[in-house]
C-alpha cells in the first residue's frame, strides 16, 4: 500500500503532494512501481495534529481522486462523507485511524457500498496520543481492542471478510511498543483477519538508530521493519517508498517459498 498524503502537516511528506497534479503522479508512479494499492490522505494524524473539517479534507482530495478514478486506491479517512464521496470516485477500501469511533454513520457507509475496511489502534488522540502511552501488555490490549471493533463492524453490517486490522505503530505507542507489536505479531494474527502494518519512516527507526529527537526513520529502517512484519505474518504494508518496497519483499517471498 503506498501513502500519499494531501496534506500540508503530514510527518514524512506533508506539503510534497498538496497540489492535486503531485499527488496523481506520485500515486500513479507508486502503483506503476507495484503497489497494489494506493493510500489518499487528507487530514494529518501524526503526534500532535489538529483535524479539519469534512470541506476541507473533501477539498484535497476530491480532484485527486477524481483523476485517478479506475485505478485501485483506498481513502484515509474517519469522516462519513468523505468516504461515501471517496467511494462514489472508485476507493476500494476505508482507512479508518478511528476504528469507526469517529463518525457513527461510517459504518453504514462501509457496509451499503460493500469495500472493505481497515481498522486501526489508537490511543487516545493524534493530540494527545504520545503524552504518556500506557498498556499492561501492549500485544494483547491491542488485540483486545481491536477485537471489540471487529466485533462492532460485524455487528453494524460489513461482513467480517471485507475487514483488517491495523496495531496503530506510532499511535500511542512507545519506541519499545512499537517493536513489540511487530514482534508478537501472532497476538494479532490470532484475530484471523489480516494485518496491516504502518512502520514507513516513522520515527521509533529514527530514534533506534542514535538519534532521540528523531522526526522520521530512514528509507533502510524503513524496509527492514517492512521485511520483519511480512516476515512474522502481515499481510499489507503502509509505506511511502514503493519500489525499495516491492524489491525487498519480492526477495523476502522468494526466500519464503
Amino acid at each position: 500500500m503506498g501513502v500519499v498524503n494531501v496534506t500540508p502537516d503530514s510527518f514524512s511528506d506533508g506539503g510534497v503532494h498538496l497540489r492535486p497534479d503531485d499527488a496523481v503522479a506520485a500515486a500513479t508512479q507508486m502503483l506503476e512501481d507495484g503497489a497494489a494499492i494506493v493510500d489518499i490522505g487528507g487530514e494529518s494524524t501524526r503526534p500532535g495534529s489538529e483535524g479539519v473539517d469534512a470541506d476541507e479534507e473533501l477539498q484535497r482530495v476530491l480532484p485527486v481522486l477524481e483523476r485517478l478514478h479506475g485505478l485501485p486506491v483506498s481513502i484515509d479517512t474517519a469522516k462519513a462523507e468523505v468516504a461515501r464521496r471517496a467511494i462514489e470516485l472508485g476507493a476500494e477500501l476505508v482507512n479508518d485511524v478511528t476504528s469507526l469511533r469517529g463518525d457513527p454513520e461510517l459504518a453504514e457507509v462501509v457496509g451499503d457500498a460493500e469495500v472493505y475496511l481497515c481498522l486501526m489502534h489508537m490511543q487516545g488522540e493524534p493530540r494527545t496520543m504520545q503524552a504518556n502511552p500506557t498498556y499492561d501488555d501492549v500485544a494483547s490490549d491491542v488485540a483486545a481492542f481491536l477485537e471489540q471493533r471487529l466485533a462492532f463492524a460485524v455487528a453494524t453490517g460489513i461482513p467480517e471478510g471485507r475487514i483488517c486490522l491495523d496495531p496503530g505503530i506510532g499511535f500511542g505507542k512507545t519506541v519499545a511498543q512499537n517493536f513489540e507489536l511487530v514482534r508478537r505479531l501472532d497476538v494479532l494474527l490470532a484475530l484471523g483477519r489480516p494485518v496491516l502494518i504502518g512502520f514507513s519512516r516513522k520515527s521509533s527507526l529514527g530514534r533506534i538508530l542514535g538519534d532521540p529527537a528523531a522526526r522520521t526513520g530512514p528509507l533502510a529502517a524503513s524496509v527492514g521493519a517492512a521485511v520483519a512484519a511480512y516476515d512474522r505474518g502481515a499481510t499489507i504494508l503502509r509505506v511511502h517508498d514503493v519500489p525499495e518496497h516491492v524489491q525487498a519483499l519480492t526477495v523476502a517471498a522468494k526466500v519464503a517459498g
